[in-house]
């Protein structure tokens, strides 16, 4: 077991030596903008055409590499292409964001997922706060005034690769956006837009979050009861535990202490019910009554919730000090470490079977390599490693 001055030195050269440099040869389009995403794990194109819910992510990492990293000048620029290259073809004339373009930004698929403007609005807003760029600024308000009232009405909301079933209430929607929103409150000082990102954060802790039986469930009916059958049962260790480390954010910042403790608790339940006793690591879905989760390759080892799990821990562990958050953590990181990372090409293998064998990617409809959530949990981490070293 590491020292945290010790872990953070390893989570500095993991980041720069083994993750970092993998985009930066076979992700970054140094002529006309943008990330290519549509890669295999040894660097090679499928396809040349952009995923705009892979350009507002990386925008993201970009600007906070620049913050972050020593105000290093090839993070701006990658930040500001890439900047470029998503005001310029991302919209349609209605201001919906496309799912994907050429190359050269032509639409190829429209406005199919709610969640490309997530992450569109995500990346700008930390875009903004390293450069002040009044055009993002603008574009990321507008992406606000416009998904705001979409979001009271799941059956009618676009969310690819994982449509919502009919009648239902997902958590991913009202996770995601009462993030971004807040993100974007905070950075503006808007009240509407930090009122509305309250809104949703308590959809979450009130409607989908189930204390007394200590999940939270990723579909519920508008308001909160529960769904019949397997449906209704499903929750997604991942996504509840990222959820919880946004939801920490935004309560820490209105003062609701009660609130924090209650998403920190959270983050254990799902490493208690997620967690594959027999293989390590943690499933993707699980089923809280024992059923079958309605959920593509529930039983896999996906990258992304180690991931989460990694950051909200540390969070958890700066926060509390209370040792359940520790140990957790080290078996997390044991896990991780010892399966995903691509020792010959760089970044990590993304999807494990069960026993932990890089297999296919999953996700239907989809088929990126995702340059995000790695890069964005190093970098959290980095920086509560940092205050937790000098403890």
């Amino acid at each position: 077991m590491m020292t945290f001055q010790e872990l953070l030195a390893f989570y500095e050269d993991h980041l720069n030596h083994h993750v970092l440099p993998f985009w930066l040869k076979h992700g970054v389009d140094r002529e006309l903008g943008g990330v290519f995403t549509l890669l295999r794990d040894d660097g090679k194109l499928e396809s040349d055409d952009k995923m705009m819910w892979s350009q507002g992510r990386m925008l993201w990492v970009y600007s906070v590499l620049y913050q972050e990293m020593g105000h290093d000048p090839q993070w701006l620029e990658f930040a500001q292409q890439t900047a470029r290259f998503l005001l310029a073809h991302g919209r349609d004339e209605n201001g919906a964001w496309l799912f994907r373009v050429t190359r050269q930004g032509a639409p190829v698929l429209g406005p199919e997922s709610i969640y490309v403007d997530a992450f569109a609005l995500y990346g700008l807003a930390e875009y903004v706060r390293a450069t002040g760029d009044a055009e993002a600024l603008e574009a990321a308000r507008a992406i606000f005034r416009r998904t705001s009232p979409l979001l009271n009405d799941h059956s009618k909301l676009p969310t690819r690769p994982h449509p919502i079933p009919a009648g239902v209430q997902s958590h991913g929607p009202s996770m995601m956006f009462a993030y971004v929103y807040h993100e974007l409150g905070v950075l503006t000082g808007d009240r509407e837009i930090l009122a509305r990102a309250l809104e949703l954060a308590e959809i979450v802790m009130t409607q989908h979050l189930k204390p007394e039986r200590r999940v939270l469930l990723e579909f519920v009916r508008p308001g909160g009861e529960e769904v019949e059958g397997d449906l209704g049962q499903t929750f997604v260790p991942g996504h509840a535990i990222e959820s919880m480390w946004f939801m920490e954010r935004i309560y820490a910042y209105h003062r609701r202490p009660q609130r924090v403790r209650q998403a920190l608790e959270a983050i254990r339940w799902h490493l208690e019910r997620g967690w594959d006793a027999e293989f390590g690591g943690i499933y993707l879905a699980g089923n809280a009554a024992g059923g079958k989760p309605v959920w593509h390759a529930p039983e896999a080892k996906v990258w992304w919730p180690a991931t989460e799990a990694l950051y909200a821990l540390l969070r958890a562990y700066e926060l509390s000090g209370e040792a359940w958050c520790r140990e957790w953590y080290w078996r997390v990181h044991d896990y991780t470490f010892s399966h995903y990372p691509d020792r010959e090409h760089g970044d990590w293998h993304q999807y494990l079977d069960r026993e932990g064998r890089p297999t296919v990617n999953l996700v239907p409809g989809l088929g990126v390599k995702d340059p995000f959530h790695l890069p964005r949990a190093l970098i959290y981490g980095i920086r509560t490693l940092r205050k937790l070293a000098t403890r």
